[in-house]
Formats: C-alpha cells, structure tokens, sequence
C-alpha cells in the first residue's frame, strides 16, 4: 500500500508548491495519473520513487518513507523515467549487474518481453532509436516484478504496434499484488487497462478513485441530441459527450479523455464532488 499524508513538495526558490498536501491511499492495481503540463506528475512521481524528499507530509510504501531509501523499500520499487539512460552495452548486460537488487526478478520473463518486442536484449543501445531503447527498458522493469512501479510516459517515442505489444505485456506481467502508476496525456494507449484514477492540477491532488467507484458517481455518455441537466457536455462532429450522475444498475466505461477535459473545465468542482462523495453502498473497492 501507498500512502500519502499531506504530501507537499516545494522547489527552491520557487513560490509555488509543486505538490500541495496531497493525501490518498493507493493499492495494487494500474492506476492513470492524469493531469495537464505542470500540474506536479513527475515530481510526485520522483517523490514516490525517493528520488525527492517531502518538504513537509509524508509518502510511505508499508508505513516507511520512500525518501529513507531503505534498501528493503528501494528493492520493492522502479521508475522508468521519460528521458532515463542506461549505462550498459545492452540491457542484458545492464540486466546482468542491476538486477541481482531485485529479488522477484524473472530472467525468463525479461526475454519473453524482449522478443514480443522483436528484440534479443543483445542490441547496443547506443545504436538504437528512442523508441527501441524505451522498449527494452520498458521489458527490463517489468521483468523485475516490484511491488510498486512507476511509469512516466512509457510510450513516448514507441509506434503503434509497439504500444499495442506493450499494453498485451502489462496485462500479461502485472500480478493482482502489483501497483503500477502510469503518467501520460496519451491515454488511450493503455486504454482497457487502468484500475484507477489518480488526478492532480496545479499541484492538488484532485481525487484517487478506483474506476469502479467513479462509474458508480458518475456517467459517460454520447448522444445525437443534448443530454439534460449534464454535469459537464462537449460537442464534437454532431455528437455530444457528456458525463451525468450515474444509474448505479447500468454502470457505463469509463471516458478517460472526457474526465479529463472535465477537470480542466469550470465543471471541476461539481465533477470532483462527485467523484469523491461517499458510496451509498456497503460494498467498496480500494483503489
């Protein structure tokens, strides 16, 4: 489990706070984190990663602060960043000395990803394009098998066959056990995957809800005509997009691309209301 407890993260010399006393448990599951240019998802994810030290608040995986770095946290855990380099010949040979930190690391399963990828994990990186070497990586971190991984952009650079490839792969590696944290604006690359929903703006955590709870609260709809009273409408090639309170006995998808022009609409606060009201149900789903 990760918790976060009024996290709230501040560069230097800057005023603004890049995370503003964000609070969330998150469970296993792949999780979106979505939010506009600047709205702090990289530096909560660096955050979570111990790569960055709260300014105040805490970020905890099992109740000890990722930024201690303790080992038996840092071996549980991964960041696949968008601009990461390997320092290695190949990403077997990368395999070969890093990967003996990582205690569920599946030899097996790293060059099942590999060749699903069309690749041997032989090839020289530094011959290769962006998109081969975030291809490799992308087989290598899951291989690993941490409990928590965190993805910033992971199809940054990747064609469509690749992304296609990917999504088969993470649905093929990641255990029921397994948190995985995607941030991308693509989002309709990982589409039939995502678990939950973790939005942030400006720096505030918005909500952190399963996919489950949102389409309880809330509705996804598309119509030729105009929907009634809708919480928030858009209309696009003589079709209207709308999200409205949802019918809790006819659930509809989840619109990920619709939530998220929502938020960054003057309908936000009505929608994250939403979004974050109690269930009138005794059944609950942790994200």
């Amino acid at each position: 489990m990760l918790t976060l407890d009024n996290l709230t993260y501040r560069y230097k010399k800057s005023k603004k706070l890049a995370i503003d006393c964000a609070t969330a448990e998150i469970g296993p599951g792949i999780h979106l984190l979505l939010g506009e240019n600047g709205a702090g998802k990289t530096t909560l994810l660096h955050i979570m990663a111990g790569l960055l030290t709260p300014t105040a608040g805490t970020c905890l995986m099992d109740n000890y602060p990722t930024s201690l770095r303790l080992p038996e946290i840092m071996n549980r855990l991964f960041l696949v960043s968008d601009n990461m380099s390997i320092p290695s010949r190949n990403i077997n040979s990368f395999a070969q000395v890093h990967a003996c930190f990582y205690p569920n690391f599946d030899a097996d399963l790293l060059k099942s990803n590999l060749a699903d990828f069309g690749m041997t994990g032989s090839e020289p990186l530094k011959q290769m394009s962006m998109g081969t070497r975030r291809k490799a990586l992308l087989a290598y971190a899951l291989a690993l098998r941490t409990e928590l991984l965190l993805l910033d952009e992971p199809t940054n650079g990747l064609d469509i066959t690749a992304k296609q490839k990917l999504q088969q792969i993470l649905a093929r590696c990641i255990s029921d056990e397994q948190t995985v944290i995607v941030s991308t604006h693509t989002v309709w690359d990982l589409l039939n995957l995502y678990d939950g929903v973790i939005a942030l703006s400006q720096g505030k955590l918005l909500t952190a809800q399963s996919t489950w709870e949102i389409t309880r609260r809330l509705a996804f709809v598309t119509s030729q005509l105009p929907p009634v009273s809708p919480l928030y409408v858009e209309q696009q090639l003589g079709l209207f997009r709308a999200i409205v309170p949802a019918d809790p006995e006819s659930p509809t998808n989840l619109d990920f691309t619709l939530l998220y022009n929502a938020l960054q609409s003057q309908a936000r606060d009505i929608i994250i209301s939403m979004i974050n009201k109690p269930l009138n149900t005794n059944s609950h789903a942790d994200i």
